[in-house]
């Protein structure tokens, strides 16, 4: 096992490189890059204003143009201001050596600057991804407490009312858009029409440094309360029919049959044999879950709950065409996919140890 671990974790690297480099030459070709960002910006703006900007001081005429920018919206600005840009942004290169530059620095783990925030990327990620992790963990959390134990009890009781009336819940809560249930507990209870139970902003409160250490957990939980509740509510869904159907599949097969004829009682069947080989499928549903909770699914609920996280800051820096800020998050994301798609693979031998990569690799 330990061999196979060594090769995919060698694979990492080139598939890293590999998403990376597509995006990259895509993003390249895509207008409204971030020169044109700025130059948008720069339009209608005074002199001193654009000399902040810029650091030239360079005369900002409208009509002293030496030579025609390539760039869509730079007429009426200085080619010398248009060349100053480039340079800050790196455009004064060629694409091969900004890509193999970029190369070098992801390898070292130097994201650089943000284009457009002043500040380093580094910095802007680790200042943000405690509320991704939070959305993530919790969500994960819950719907897997949840949703395992339901789906070995409908499978249990396979047609009875309880799984009709289950199924008829997840489905409708799975109906639900999330950014929709998301207002309506606002409304209910974050000082809408009804209550005014939680609050509507931030991770903490503002004098949470001032608080005793349960009186911080407590906080912080109060907090997570309505946007844990808004991610999970549609994630019922997949994962508890998984679990019935892997579940039920596996109990109508001979192995079954044969341990009851043994005598071995059904809890003994269920999680001693069953158990291990209905949630193989449950596992490997595991990663894309997690990252779907952690990255892409949050980004509306950071939206409305004024939550600053990592799906919200890949948002905002693809509109601004941040290329340091993108392909940093970007990278940061595909890592954590793969090592987490690794950590699937050692769960599946934890869980059943017949199985072995090592010898199928």
């Amino acid at each position: 096992m330990i061999s196979y671990i060594i090769r995919r974790l060698l694979l990492v690297v080139p598939t890293l490189i590999a998403i990376v480099t597509i995006n990259f030459f895509i993003i390249q070709v895509a207008p409204g890059g971030p020169v044109d960002q700025l130059i948008a910006k720069l339009q209608g703006m005074d002199s001193g204003v654009m000399e902040q900007v810029t650091g030239s001081k360079t005369e900002l005429t409208q009509t002293n143009m030496k030579e025609k920018s390539t760039y869509r919206g730079a007429q009426g600005l200085d080619p010398e201001v248009i060349a100053e840009i480039e340079r800050r942004f790196g455009f004064d290169k060629p694409i091969h050596v900004r890509y193999f530059k970029m190369l070098k620095d992801f390898i070292c783990f130097d994201f650089g600057d943000s284009l457009f925030r002043g500040r380093s990327v580094i910095e802007l990620i680790v200042e943000r991804i405690p509320v991704s992790v939070s959305l993530g963990l919790w969500s994960t959390l819950i719907i897997h407490l949840v949703c395992i134990p339901l789906g070995i009890k409908k499978a249990l009781k396979h047609s009875s009312r309880f799984d009709v009336w289950t199924s008829t819940v997840i489905i409708i809560g799975n109906a639900i858009p999330v950014f929709l249930f998301a207002i309506l507990l606002i409304i209910l209870f974050a000082g809408g029409t009804y209550f005014n139970w939680f609050p509507l902003r931030g991770l903490v409160s503002v004098n949470f440094d001032q608080l005793s250490l349960v009186g911080k957990i407590l906080d912080y939980f109060w907090h997570m309360a309505l946007p844990t509740l808004a991610l999970v509510i549609g994630g019922f869904a997949t994962l508890t029919f998984l679990t019935k159907n892997s579940f039920l599949d596996e109990i109508s097969k001979q192995y079954v049959v044969t341990a009851r004829a043994k005598g071995l009682t059904e809890n003994r069947i269920l999680y001693g044999h069953v158990f291990r080989n209905a949630m193989i499928l449950v596992i490997a549903s595991f990663p894309s879950a997690f990252i779907g909770l952690f990255f892409t699914g949050s980004m509306l609920i950071e939206v409305i709950f004024s939550l600053d996280g990592m799906g919200l800051l890949g948002f905002q820096a693809t509109l601004q065409r941040d290329f340091p800020l993108m392909f940093s998050t970007l990278y940061i994301f595909t890592l954590m996919g793969l090592i987490l798609s690794i950590i699937s693979d050692i769960t599946y031998t934890i869980v059943d140890p017949r199985i072995d990569f090592e010898k199928r690799g």
